[in-house]
């Protein structure tokens, strides 16, 4: 007998409408919690707001991340974003959730760069080392719901193993864009058999015409403040006009635009490389998008804007692209996903999104985690917590966190 908290959510289904400050209020919970990164980050959005809440259906909600994977940007705040907007209501709700998800880390990384010198020393070590592991074990549990729901027959999960060799010997964004059109090709070739489920719809309370507004203005953004610089001289406008790019032409997010990031504000000598690599040691012991680390780099720039207000623009303008980009497509989404052939093809893209996730779950995930015998127990005692026990998230970061701490202490 299966459990109601494991229960499978039924196709199509999802719970009715909400309200903003709800949102807010969920979203802040993982962004209090989510550690380790956008891949764990999909980990902790499905067991709270898939599993946990029935906010939406399995199959809608990797619908969802398989959208956000063709789109540049940070991957976890886009799948936020548009689950905001469907349990919010509309731009309100995705707001909502955006701001609750990414505010714990921007106002910890703004302290960082106000108060704190280093992250550093064997206690700074343990506890990085410790949340690296709680995300083996989110990304494991992901992984493993995942493949029983959208991978249960020889053809998806052929798929699933296709993306993740993919994925495995094409590393980076390139190798996940040709993992995902891989799937959708061989979804159209192996995944034909089926209707589209009955209620299955996920509609968006987004019109066309905001849609298309939010593209052009992606677009826009794009080119505009980039002319400007030149002509303004300003350095607020070469500020947000930097920090925009690096939103909007990197693929997969988080640790994929730190190089863009350095070539953005090391480059120019607008801050310093030991400068930059400390802010990077602290955004990693924070929870939240990995991106809030522009927050960090928009307090400490050299020449001002720079302290709180390079710090908003810098947040902003790193969000602003991904969040037009999902926006302006969510109104088109439903029409596409619900046709026969799209659902063939999004059959096989859910596969991939399976075997992507497999993939980062062996690489960066494990490999940069787990070392050692104890690290290897540790991971599993948190991944037994999490499935069998059903501990809250929070509470097996923080056992982890503390043992990792326990264990660096110990060998210093």
């Amino acid at each position: 007998m299966i459990s109601p908290a494991l229960a499978p959510v039924e196709a199509g289904h999802s719970a009715g409408p909400g309200r903003p400050g709800e949102v807010f209020l969920a979203f802040l919970k993982l962004g209090l919690t989510s550690f380790g990164g956008p891949i764990a980050h999909l980990g902790y959005f499905r067991d709270e707001l898939v599993t946990r809440r029935r906010w939406i259906d399995e199959a809608g909600y990797a619908d969802l991340v398989a959208l956000c994977q063709f789109l540049p940007g940070p991957a976890s705040s886009q799948v936020g974003f548009p689950l905001g907007v469907l349990r919010g209501g509309g731009l309100l709700g995705g707001l909502a959730a955006w701001t609750a998800f990414t505010l714990p880390s921007a106002l910890l990384l703004l302290t960082f760069a106000y108060g704190a010198s280093a992250f550093t020393g064997p206690t700074a070590q343990g506890l990085i080392h410790g949340l690296k592991l709680v995300a083996v074990a989110v990304v494991a549990q992901a992984v493993w719901g995942m493949a029983r729901s959208l991978a249960p027959d020889r053809p998806r999960a052929s798929i699933a193993v296709g993306a993740l060799l993919l994925t495995v010997f094409l590393a980076g964004a390139f190798g996940q864009i040709l993992a995902i059109a891989f799937g959708a090709v061989a979804g159209l070739a192996l995944c034909r058999s089926g209707d589209v489920p009955a209620g299955g719809h996920l509609i968006f309370p987004v019109s066309r015409q905001a849609g298309m507004v939010a593209l052009a203005a992606f677009l826009l953004l794009l080119v505009v403040p980039h002319l400007l610089v030149a002509v303004l001289h300003s350095q607020a406008v070469a500020l947000f006009d930097a920090f925009y790019r690096s939103g909007a032409l990197v693929f997969g997010g988080g640790h994929v635009v730190l190089p863009l990031l350095r070539a953005a504000v090391v480059d120019p000598g607008w801050v310093s490389p030991d400068t930059f690599l400390a802010g990077y040691g602290a955004a990693q012991a924070v929870p939240g998008p990995l991106f809030t680390f522009a927050t960090y780099l928009g307090a400490v720039v050299q020449p001002a804007p720079n302290g709180v207000v390079g710090a908003a623009i810098a947040l902003a303008a790193i969000f602003l692209p991904g969040i037009l980009l999902v926006y302006g497509m969510l109104p088109f989404w439903d029409a596409f996903r619900t046709r026969l052939l799209a659902q063939a093809a999004m059959r096989g893209t859910n596969a991939a999104v399976v075997g992507i996730l497999g993939s980062a779950l062996y690489d960066p995930v494990w490999v940069s985690a787990v070392g050692a015998p104890r690290d290897f127990a540790l991971a599993t005692v948190a991944y037994v917590l999490l499935t069998v026990w059903r501990a809250p998230p929070w509470i097996v970061v923080a056992l982890t966190a503390v043992a990792g701490i326990v264990g660096s202490v110990a060998q210093a």
